[in-house]
């Protein structure tokens, strides 16, 4: 029977070759031969090969479908690229999808990489391919750069990942959608998980209570982490550092301790925690009573972090010099981290004489020339502040300054009625924040049109009045629109929440959960 079905195909194909007189019609056969996609791509019938080859793949099962598919695909993107007639985004996609069903990756990628234009099924056409292939880090770099996103770009990668998605699985995309701070999908990873047989013991429930607490949702980290039988050091961790972000230090502090009382022991991870907390409340006796504890109770030694985090907690405060006399007990050289630290907490109580030692002391670690000429060389370009919110299920991101949103008109005119209430209320630019050297009403307007305000002001006219607008930020959250978001959480009359790389800030009535401490 197999035979006899090899030679009906091949007659098929064998009769089908086309004529110059007569064209065939686009399903004359399931295993068309390489002549006849040959004899298309040259009429420049891409439309036609695609179809005929995509055909093959869909109903031919896998031993019976001829070893040169892929070849024939790359060979029908080779000659579209080759006739300098564009395919059209249509027939591109499709196109783009043969390409990535049948493997050819590096192909499939440069048939992307040279469309004019792109819509979300060709991002997720292409993330699949990457997916199968089990290449999640290319998966994370091409969601992180989409220009919009919606749930089924992570179901996809959960279905297309392995056949039956484990436990290694689920723990990879969940700590791909935390760094994302991307929820809608990480709940939609819970229920893959809770149909696959969730295991409350596993390491990937760690990796649920991580993923919702650095999305901002405590409480269903928490609900996951009551669920756990035994909590690992990972869990305890999570949590400690979910509460101390999400502007909850008390809470930090107690489920440290608890985690102490469990008979888990800390590592360091979880110190810097813990440190954190009290940095972001100005707890600064609790935090130097935990940092010698670290190593007059547990018997370890303090790394960089520990001392970048005490040197934070101290220079913020004030207390500057508590802070010079730990750094001159350490038993190693200050790292950037813990200078960037100290000429933070100068600059808040305008310590000059400090602050520019610190400043003298990074530029040594790391001169701006040496820093520009290794960027140069290795075409580093500066990571770009951006901004994303998530509105019905689809994620929108903006830059600084940008315009390329629908609804960029609106977004505009909401903010330049918020900052005319601003400033009938007292709010004065703090034109600090803009290192161009230009006048300050065009410092103001740079201000005005940050990344993170185009976000929330989008958030404020995309959603139903009494509902918080989350927005997330790579960056620290710039000081001026700090200030302006309190006043548009008074004015609006909406809680405002803010993630930036440090923590999140929850912005009510005028007022922030930081408590000016970030």
């Amino acid at each position: 029977m197999k035979v006899t079905s090899r030679r009906r195909f091949s007659s098929a194909s064998a009769a089908a070759l086309p004529s110059p007189s007569k064209p065939p019609p686009p399903s004359f056969s399931l295993t068309p031969s390489q002549d006849t996609i040959s004899h298309l791509c040259a009429q420049g019938r891409f439309g036609d090969a695609i179809a005929l080859l995509s055909r093959q793949r869909r109903l031919l099962p896998a031993a019976h479908r001829p070893l040169d598919l892929p070849s024939s695909a790359c060979r029908v993107a080779a000659a579209a690229a080759a006739s300098g007639r564009p395919l059209g985004l249509l027939l591109s996609n499709r196109l783009l999808d043969l390409l990535a069903k049948c493997g050819a990756l590096p192909e499939a990628r440069r048939l992307f990489d040279s469309m004019p234009h792109r819509d979300l099924c060709s991002w997720n056409t292409l993330i699949g391919g990457y997916s199968s292939c089990g290449d999640l880090d290319e998966v994370r770099r091409l969601f992180d750069r989409m220009p919009s996103r919606d749930h089924f770009s992570w179901s996809t990668i959960m279905l297309r990942a392995g056949v039956r998605p484990n436990g290694f699985t689920f723990a990879g995309v969940l700590d791909a959608l935390s760094e994302l701070a991307m929820e809608g999908p990480g709940r939609q990873v819970h229920g893959h998980m809770m149909r696959a047989g969730y295991d409350p013991f596993s390491f990937s429930a760690s990796a649920l209570v991580h993923m919702y607490s650095k999305c901002g949702n405590i409480d269903r980290a928490r609900a996951v982490f009551e669920g756990m039988p035994k909590p690992d050091l990972v869990s305890w961790t999570s949590m400690v550092s979910g509460y101390a972000q999400n502007g909850y230090p008390e809470e930090a502090i107690r489920y440290f301790e608890l985690m102490l009382q469990a008979g888990t022991r800390p590592d360091h991870i979880a110190f810097v925690g813990v440190l954190s907390a009290c940095t972001h409340a100005g707890l600064v006796d609790k935090g130097l009573e935990i940092f010698h504890s670290i190593k007059d109770e547990h018997g370890m030694e303090h790394t960089a972090d520990h001392y970048a985090c005490v040197v934070d907690l101290l220079s913020r405060a004030g207390r500057f010099e508590e802070a010079e006399e730990i750094m001159d007990k350490m038993l190693m050289k200050p790292d950037k981290f813990l200078w960037a630290s100290l000429l933070g907490g100068c600059r808040i109580h305008k310590n000059v004489r400090l602050g520019e030692q610190a400043a003298e002391a990074l530029f040594e670690i790391e001169p701006v020339e040496k820093v520009r000429k290794t960027m140069d060389r290795r075409r580093v370009v500066k990571k770009p502040g951006s901004s994303w919110i998530e509105v019905k299920r689809r994620v929108h991101v903006f830059l600084v300054g940008g315009k390329s949103h629908p609804r960029t008109e609106d977004i505009h005119a909401q903010l330049e009625k918020l900052h005319k209430r601003m400033k009938e209320e007292g709010y004065v630019p703090d034109t600090e924040f803009v290192l161009h050297d230009v006048e300050d009403e065009q410092k103001e307007e740079s201000l005005a049109y940050h990344s993170e305000r185009l976000a929330v002001a989008f958030g404020i006219i995309a959603t139903p009045q009494g509902t918080p607008v989350k927005v997330f930020k790579n960056l620290r959250i710039c000081g001026d629109c700090h200030t302006a978001f309190k006043f548009f959480s008074r004015i609006t009359q909406r809680v405002i929440i803010v993630r930036d790389s440090s923590r999140f800030h929850r912005f009510k009535e005028g007022s922030c959960s930081c408590g000016d401490y970030w």
